[in-house]
């Protein structure tokens, strides 16, 4: 999970680009980078860290032209290592520039292939370089004979298409020509296209999120679909092409859940009615399978939770109460890259309000259940400030499964449910019972909002990997290259169950 952004301007687009990573900022914490064209140069300044700590005021001055990318990291394959904060860049043919978003299951092949096949070498161990340079040689290759144009760039990306597995959505720089996104034949993950009118021109802007549109001025035009490419030339000239088979899109119900913001539309589809349609359903079930439960008060772990918290609350005719407050200057701890660092981020993160607790049967509602670290020290937090009983509920089902489509969760150990029973994952966190969304509840919710999709993409709930060249080897080898570091925390804070 990555932020991206695209933008083809009649004006200077490195504020905007700057202005749409904040937006964007909860997809990625842990590098930023903006690239800008202007004639045939490129522009770029990158670095870890937040996208407000990586640019000062002599970076952004330096960003020049009317058309640029920018990325948001969020480190799934590779490291946290400067070398590899994004865009990307290569120098043949033309001079290209990537931002990914996703993952690649394949990277390694591919590795072998350029190295062999297409003499290409990759420097660092990020799968985002290796598309780079697939879709650089591939362009290359369609080129060769033909004059560069949005056929020759469409065919090309239909070559990476054949050639690359996983999940990604990319916007690339093609050095004095314009600006392509294209996402993969799944899209799984997910891109959206803006447009607004200047000075009588037409303005583009291609990002992970339709808040970044909403936020910059630009209305939403529809998303890219699944194994399309849109390419922009400088002159703001559009074109489009279904660069990959005839498949249906499944969209990664994940970012439904949590990943993005509630004022988004992907796919059609309300992140934030989503949400509320989750706490319906879990309302539904405690109703029929919970009543003996004597909920007092239902209180959400913020901030994600809350729409489903609410809706819960509202059908069962219960109490809803904000139990803990946020400090809104720590970051996301999910996608903190170290479990030694969510835990003590929780600790910074939420502070309690013990008049919500004491004496009562508190119902908390999560978005979900990963790792179960956070879910452990919030229980007994409840419970330190005087609570009852205290229920948990989560809006998505248990996470069973390694997500290895760009959520850095892929590590089987890491996860609580992963070889647990309800009743044992219960147990683990410390709950006096656990109610969890059942996985049909969690797509029917989803798919309300946009009943043209047919499909989600739901692999850590149910393990089934629908790019279907994920084997356990593949599986074990990802656990086998993960940092020491993630893996050994994780083990250490939640010891895990024999696997079955």
């Amino acid at each position: 999970m990555c932020g991206i952004i695209g933008v083809v301007s009649t004006s200077p687009v490195g504020q905007l680009i700057y202005d749409g990573l904040l937006v964007l900022q909860h997809r990625g914490q842990d590098a930023a980078g903006i690239a800008t064209s202007s004639g045939h140069r490129f522009y770029v300044h990158k670095g870890n860290g937040l996208v407000r700590d990586v640019f000062r005021t002599r970076d952004m001055r330096n960003l020049q032209g009317n058309i640029g990318i920018g990325h948001a990291r969020y480190p799934t394959a590779g490291s946290s290592a400067f070398t590899e904060a994004q865009p990307l860049y290569v120098n043949s043919p033309y001079g290209i520039i990537l931002g990914h978003n996703g993952n690649l299951t394949n990277a390694e092949q591919l590795k072998h292939e350029l190295f062999q096949d297409d003499l290409r070498h990759v420097n660092t161990g990020s799968d985002s370089e290796v598309l780079l340079n697939v879709l650089a040689h591939e362009i290359g290759r369609a080129s060769e004979h033909r004059k560069l144009s949005p056929d020759v760039v469409f065919d090309a990306v239909s070559a990476v298409h054949r050639r690359c597995r996983g999940a990604y959505a990319v916007v690339a720089l093609i050095a004095g020509y314009g600006l392509l996104a294209f996402r993969d034949a799944f899209g799984i993950r997910p891109l959206v296209i803006g447009h607004s009118r200047a000075n009588g021109h037409d303005e583009y802007l291609i990002a992970s999120e339709s808040v970044a549109l909403d936020v910059l001025g630009f209305t939403l035009l529809r998303d890219v679909a699944p194994g399309e490419a849109v390419f922009i030339g400088v002159d703001g000239s559009f074109s489009s092409r279904r660069c990959a088979g005839d498949v249906d899109g499944y969209p990664c119900i994940f970012e439904y859940v949590y990943l993005a913001r509630p004022d988004s539309v992907l796919d059609g589809v309300s992140v934030y009615q989503t949400r509320l349609r989750l706490g319906e359903r879990l309302a539904e079930k405690i109703r029929r399978f919970y009543a003996h439960l004597a909920i007092d008060v239902v209180i959400p772990i913020p901030d994600t939770s809350r729409p489903a918290a609410m809706e819960l609350a509202n059908r069962l005719k219960l109490n809803y109460r904000e139990g803990f407050v946020k400090n809104r200057y720590i970051g996301r701890t999910f996608i903190m890259p170290d479990q030694t660092l969510r835990r003590a981020s929780v600790r910074q993160k939420l502070n309690i309000i013990p008049q919500e607790f004491a004496g009562k049967n508190v119902l908390l509602v999560d978005d979900s259940i990963v790792r179960g670290t956070t879910s452990r020290q919030i229980v007994q937090t409840a419970r330190d400030a005087g609570a009852r009983n205290v229920y948990f509920a989560s809006a998505a089902p248990p996470v069973r499964f390694p997500n290895v489509y760009g959520i850095d969760m892929p590590s089987r150990q890491e996860l609580i449910a992963h070889g647990r029973t309800e009743e044992e994952i219960c147990a683990a966190i410390g709950a006096d019972a656990l109610i969890y969304q059942d996985l049909s509840d969690l797509v029917a919710a989803a798919s309300e909002g946009n009943p043209a999709i047919k499909h989600f993409e739901t692999s850590c709930f149910d393990g089934v990997y629908i790019t279907g060249d994920v084997t356990p080897l593949m599986l074990a080898e990802i656990e086998r290259r993960r940092p020491a570091s993630r893996t050994q925390a994780a083990a250490a804070a939640s010891p895990a169950p024999a696997l079955r």
